[in-house]
């Protein structure tokens, strides 16, 4: 399954697991608005994790997530 987290880092190690606070799912649909399922406080698995980036928040926070449509995303295959 692939999750799309958004949050603030408060911490990592050299496995690359990270601490997420303020973290929430955007979760993207093909009929409805984004929905974004609170998390709060959030631990990841190093191994879990296939890219990690810097958010502008400027620019985030001018999107219209009720409008934005876009297929869910797929799961990763190995």
């Amino acid at each position: 399954m692939l999750l799309c987290l958004q949050g603030v880092l408060k911490g990592f190690d050299q496995a690359t697991n990270l601490i997420l606070d303020e973290s929430h799912e955007r979760v993207y649909s093909t009929k409805a608005g984004v929905e974004q399922l609170v998390l709060g406080l959030y631990i990841i698995r190093g191994d879990n994790i296939s890219v990690v980036g810097e958010l502008d928040e400027e620019l985030d926070s001018n999107l219209n997530l009720s409008s934005l449509r876009a297929h869910p995303l797929k799961p990763v295959g190995h």
